[in-house]
């Protein structure tokens, strides 16, 4: 559970933020404080969790009440608010409630919630709700399935919170058999003037036959409160909850929080310059690694042409996206001392200004553990004293420096900093190999690199190897032996099917990671692989998650199966969010940096070592010294300027859809930043 940020004095080392911004109203127009932190009431269901996740993940503080602890706390007034130096203090800058009326919530804890709400202008999110007058809405005409239809957003919408967005909200429909959207369509109560109630759509939706529309989420305003309900249910994963999240929480904190937000997208080609081995239909493994037993003879390669070069340019300059380049550069050296000339090597150098490329080592050697290949699955080898036999310390140097220099030798634009190892040896590979090689972590502190690849579907988090970090990859799901349509269904039946159905039985034997599915057929990459891994992708994308996603170069040779995939992610996202929201394309370091700055950032938040507060139209934060503090505020905000004000100083932080954030870090000073008038 997150502690709620509380107002402490400033040490010598804080860290003290201070915005000039147009005074938060309340009943009396009076000076009020209120915290920068949210309210999370939950009673564990997906959709009240779902967003709770969305404020950790972007890095909001907020302090959670679970209605199924005993121990809770009882939300009264006095647990709401009180007053600090005579001043009225609000403890959280908005609520997030299951829905408007939770069975765990006496009645006296909803009536003091409104009460704050209205005194304060605080807003409140409820979760997932069923359609009725308490949030100005009429009783549903349409209650069932919303999967596989597009919803919209509302001019009002797009014209606030959510104006990082176009407006389309496609709703999931990974299984066609299966449920994954539930809601309710209705139409909003009419507006009351005498009242003071009126109610503003913000998503509208169809059911799957289209002959039913109407509201799925909107505002009701009653005086000086807000409350923005949700008619779907959702989780964390959904896409059409991602697509929604940034703005939900802009909503509920009117845009001045804690946090930054972006979409990153990074796409790594691993061995380029070389070649890799072929997967092999008739025996089911691929010949050359050791999943292939007895006499099975090696397929021709799959690698790159002049061609496939051609049209990876092309591509770049048609999708407004540039791919990292992860060379070996033992695959030109082995071809041109072979043949004299290498094709290959030549389309790639000719166009080399057109990618960003990045060290992979020379020959793509394993460097953990010497391999024991004579079993499977392989085991480290041990020297006579049963200790386990490592690559030694000087190859491992050689293979990142070799291949270091041939590159910059090349005129490839490489930073020293960055490698990633071939199959991303000398980190830990469990069960076998329980540590990382003592050898590798001495040769990357020689060679001085800071940064380097993780499989994240071995190690998901970022960690410290050595003097390096470890950056985890999502891999794509395109293997590194297919380079067509058929080699890549063949091999992925032979994964995802139970034996029954000619499959090997590995989803059958590990049930809780991998489900069996029926055999694909020949249309089986782009009718089912290819959107499958596009749903994947996209939800990393929209998890302000820089962790880079990776394929090979085998995958844009032959069928080039890389690119529809990486077409749909692209497509996905941009016909969902708007021009002032763009993917954020960080290489390996930059990726790297971002993580380290959330992490430690979660950390402090977590810890109670951050606070920020709004009074008198201004914003104060404070963050022990050397933290970067994250901080998202309205569009047109500024530093001071000289004479009072009179000369207007320079816009602060990154401009990103439609705010101004970015990360500050912590001096022990204090700065002052002005909003728009």
């Amino acid at each position: 559970m997150l502690r709620p940020v509380l107002l402490r004095a400033a040490a010598a080392t804080a860290f003290v933020l201070t915005i000039s911004m147009t005074p938060v109203a309340s009943a009396a127009d009076t000076p009020t404080r209120i915290d920068l932190n949210v309210l999370v009431v939950t009673d564990g269901g997906s959709s009240a969790e779902a967003i709770r996740s969305a404020l950790v993940n972007e890095g909001v503080p907020n302090t959670v009440v679970r209605l199924a602890d005993a121990q809770r706390p009882v939300l009264t007034s006095a647990f709401l608010s009180d007053t600090v130096n005579s001043t009225p203090r609000a403890k959280f800058q908005a609520v997030v409630l299951p829905n408007e009326a939770p069975a765990g919530l006496a009645q006296a804890e909803l009536d003091a919630l409104a009460a704050y709400e209205a005194k304060f202008g605080v807003r409140q999110v409820n979760a997932f709700t069923y359609p009725n007058t308490r949030v100005g809405m009429n009783t549903p005409h349409y209650a069932g399935q919303l999967d596989g239809t597009t919803t919209q957003l509302t001019a009002t919408a797009l014209g606030g919170a959510f104006r990082n967005l176009r407006g389309p909200v496609p709703v999931e429909n990974g299984d066609p058999a299966v449920w994954e959207a539930y809601g309710y369509l209705t139409n909003p109560l009419p507006d009351d003037p005498a009242a003071g109630t009126s109610f503003q759509p913000f998503l509208t939706g169809v059911s799957p036959d289209g002959a039913q529309q109407g509201v799925l989420a909107g505002v009701l305003k009653q005086g000086t409160r807000e409350q923005l309900t949700f008619n779907f249910a959702y989780n964390a994963e959904q896409t059409q909850f991602k697509i929604l999240q940034h703005g939900l929480i802009s909503w509920l904190t009117k845009g001045i929080h804690f946090g930054h937000h972006r979409s990153y997208l990074s796409v790594h080609i691993d061995d380029v310059f070389d070649g890799d081995a072929r997967w092999d239909a008739v025996h089911n493994c691929t010949p050359g690694d050791i999943d292939c037993q007895g006499e099975v003879p090696e397929l021709p390669a799959i690698r790159m042409t002049p061609a496939d070069v051609t049209k990876v340019v092309q591509w770049q300059q048609q999708n407004n996206f540039k791919l990292d380049m992860y060379f070996n550069a033992f695959g030109s050296d082995e071809v041109i001392a072979a043949q004299g000339s290498d094709p290959l090597t030549t389309a790639l150098l000719q166009n080399k200004g057109q990618f960003r490329w990045a060290n992979h080592t020379y020959s793509h050697k394993f460097l953990g553990c010497v391999q024991d290949t004579t079993v499977v699955p392989w085991k480290c080898a041990t020297n006579p004293d049963g200790t386990v036999k490592w690559l030694p310390q000087a190859d491992i140097v050689t293979e990142i420096n070799k291949n270091y220099q041939w590159g910059t030798q090349k005129g490839l634009a490489l930073q020293r900093n960055e490698m990633l190892a071939g199959e991303h040896s000398g980190t830990k590979i469990l069960p076998q190999q329980g540590q990382d090689n003592p050898n590798f972590v001495a040769a990357l502190r020689q060679t001085g690199v800071t940064w380097i690849g993780l499989d994240a579907s071995r190690e998901p988090g970022l960690r410290q190897v050595g003097t390096a970090q470890g950056v985890p990859r999502y891999p794509i799901s395109v293997y590194y032996n297919v380079g067509t349509r058929a080699e890549m269904t063949d091999e992925y039946n032979w994964i995802y099917t139970s034996r029954a159905n000619g499959g090997s039985g590995i989803c059958e034997d590990n049930p809780h990671t991998t489900t069996c599915i029926q055999p694909l057929g020949a249309n089986g990459f782009d009718s089912y692989i290819v959107p499958t891994q596009i749903r994947l992708g996209m939800r990393f994308i929209l998890g302000n998650d820089a962790r880079p996603q990776y394929a090979h170069q085998s995958n844009i040779a032959e069928d080039r199966l890389l690119y529809p995939m990486v077409e749909g992610m692209l497509a996905g996202y941009r016909n969902a969010f708007a021009a002032n929201a763009p993917i954020v394309n960080p290489r390996l370091s930059e990726a790297g940096t971002v993580m380290q700055r959330q992490n430690n950032w979660r950390a402090q938040v977590a810890a109670g070592k951050v606070s920020g507060y709004i009074l008198n139209g201004r914003v104060h934060t404070s963050a022990p010294s050397g933290v970067d503090v994250p901080i998202t505020v309205p569009e047109g905000t500024r530093t001071p300027g000289l004479l009072g004000g009179l000369i207007q100083g320079p816009l602060w932080g990154q401009v990103y859809a439609g705010e101004r954030s970015d990360w500050r870090r912590s001096t022990g000073g204090a700065f002052t930043l002005v909003l728009p008038a």
